[in-house]
């Protein structure tokens, strides 16, 4: 079964993806200079040579270059950002447990900076376990489960089980009845002390992907196999696989729950979430150890992630063809088989993006509702949608060539626009409730994220993102983002030493060097799912009477 996404195959795209590397279809990352490949530089040595040497040269984790024929010298850069990830890690007890988020001298208020957020440990964690430091990470996983459980409560309410923490501290405090003594605690925040008292729908999600990240780059299933850490697993799911009043299969979630974290009009169903979703769905399922009693729960989940790529697939995308397509709806249908299911008004459709949209291309719109459409590329959305596959193979390619295409906005000076393009004037205003620190092209407002540079799933295009970043990166002292339409400046209220800039750039380079190792992130497409997919596509409501509605679909 092939999507069909503006004319784009894998055989005319432009480029290839990591996870075509680990087909053995993709050229070598390395071997590109500006975007362009190029060949080996000593004539007689073949590209398995070649490899081979650059494996024993990177094996320490950190890059090389050569300034003297015959002598290898370790890229200064490269060397910087594993010391500073080094010096952001945080003990509890004597053993490493995360990274805090930024450790900017410069800073007189702290604010939670200090702290480990569950996202922002991600690309961290990922760059120890590339290294080979995997103690960390499993220390991570097994302390923020413990913190699962905790108690949460705002003004005499609780949320539901299952909630991961978005981050924590680690605190010391007297012992109980010995004020002499002390011992160290971990002090977790739920969202009830953060700004706008937001809970973090990401964490769980989050913490499920890398969980599974660390039994495939370690081969240690044992983590995964505890007692405790399935019920954490199975916590999270019922927690998100709740019944409610919804009709779709999206998660329904609040301004602020995820790395946009404060007021950016992405209430309802954005798509950075569904894509962390839809990623943590796959993980738990092959995860989960088949027990009596948890039939209901794979049975459930199975049945969303069905749902849910259909409905991404086919109603979140967005090309040339489907403005089109949009431009011509007609509204207020009332019937089983409408074409405008949701009843999009075409006078919603910008300006700004009948200028923008490319001939080539497509992207996954950030956020669908009754009678609204948020067609705000949504950078991390888009990315891990390739990663986790719930971007069909055409639908990824097509989102790369735009991201080609669009390189003057999405990436310019400093990779990579967040979203695009800026809440400005009154929309600026209502949206955001006047946000000082949303404001045009600034933060998470249209900034510039340098944490994203690891999610970039081709090869060309990622090796020449990391070089635009190296250009000054370092020089700048690894802010947390840049500011203006092109990322020019260093963000108005950025922190310097932003440990997940570092962090996403070492892992830039690290996949860069070996493409393979994106296996641990990477889902293959499941032929199940396809199948079912393909049943969800004929059953679809335009193309079917309302006799045919009681048919379901259980993998």
């Amino acid at each position: 079964f092939r999507f069909a996404v503006g004319g784009v195959t894998k055989e005319e795209g432009n480029g290839t993806l990591f996870l075509d590397a680990l087909n053995g279809t993709a050229p070598n990352p390395l071997e590109f200079e500006n975007g362009q490949q190029v060949k080996p530089e000593k004539e007689g040595v073949t590209n398995g040579e070649a490899k081979q040497e650059r494996e024993m040269l990177t094996s320490n984790g950190v890059g090389i270059g050569r300034d003297v024929p015959g002598k290898v010298t370790v890229d200064p850069m490269e060397e910087e950002a594993w010391e500073l990830l080094r010096e952001s890690m945080v003990y509890y007890c004597g053993t490493p447990v995360g990274t805090i988020a930024a450790n900017d001298p410069t800073c007189s208020s702290v604010l939670n900076y200090d702290q480990v957020f569950i996202r922002d440990f991600i690309p961290s964690g990922i760059a120890f376990l590339l290294k080979g430091e995997y103690d960390i990470v499993r220390n991570f996983i097994l302390h923020t489960l413990q913190l699962q459980s905790w108690e949460k409560t705002m003004d005499c309410h609780s949320p539901g089980q299952g909630l991961m923490p978005a981050s924590f501290k680690v605190r010391t405090v007297p012992l109980d009845g010995d004020d002499s003594a002390t011992e160290e605690v971990l002090d977790p925040d739920f969202g009830e002390a953060a700004i706008g008292r937001v809970a973090p729908v990401d964490s769980g999600l989050w913490w499920i992907i890398l969980l599974r990240a660390y039994g495939k780059c370690t081969g240690d299933r044992s983590v995964q196999e505890r007692i405790d850490v399935q019920t954490g697993i199975k916590m999270i799911l019922r927690l998100c696989l709740a019944d409610g009043f919804d009709m779709f299969p999206t998660l329904l979630v609040t301004d602020g729950s995820c790395m946009i974290d404060r007021r950016m009009g992405i209430h309802g169903h954005p798509l950075e979430i569904q894509a962390l979703f839809y990623s943590a769905l796959l993980c738990a399922r092959e995860m989960l150890a088949p027990e009596d009693g948890s039939d209901d729960l794979i049975r459930a989940l199975n049945n969303r992630l069905v749902a849910l790529s259909f409905h991404i697939r086919e109603y979140y995308w967005i090309d040339l063809n489907k403005l089109n397509e949009i431009y011509r709806y007609k509204t207020e249908e009332y019937s089983y088989d409408a074409v405008n299911k949701f009843n999009i008004y075409p006078d919603q459709i910008s300006s700004w993006l009948v200028e923008w949209m490319s001939n080539q291309g497509g992207y996954l719109i950030g956020n669908l509702q009754p009678a609204h459409m948020d067609f705000r590329f949504f950078s991390l959305g888009n990315l891990w949608s390739i990663v986790s596959g719930l971007a069909t193979r055409d639908q990824s390619h097509a989102i790369l060539d735009l991201v080609e295409a669009k390189w003057g906005d999405l990436v310019a000076d400093m990779p990579f626009k967040i979203c695009y393009p800026a809440l400005e004037g009154q929309e600026w205003q209502i949206i955001t409730g006047s946000d000082p620190k949303n404001t045009p092209w600034s933060y998470h407002n249209g900034g510039s994220w340098p944490t994203l540079l690891w999610q970039m799933n081709r090869p060309e295009i990622a090796a020449r993102a990391v070089e635009i970043a190296e250009k000054r990166i370092s020089r700048d002292k690894w802010p947390e983002y840049y500011d203006t339409k092109k990322g020019k400046f260093i963000g108005k209220q950025s922190r310097l030493f932003q440990t997940w800039s570092i962090a996403g750039y070492l892992v830039a380079k690290l996949l860069l060097a070996d493409p393979s190792a994106a296996r641990m992130l990477v889902t293959d497409e499941d032929t199940e799912l396809v199948n079912a997919f393909s049943c969800m596509i004929s059953a679809n409501p335009r193309r079917r009477g309302r006799k045919n509605m009681k048919q379901s679909y259980i993998v």
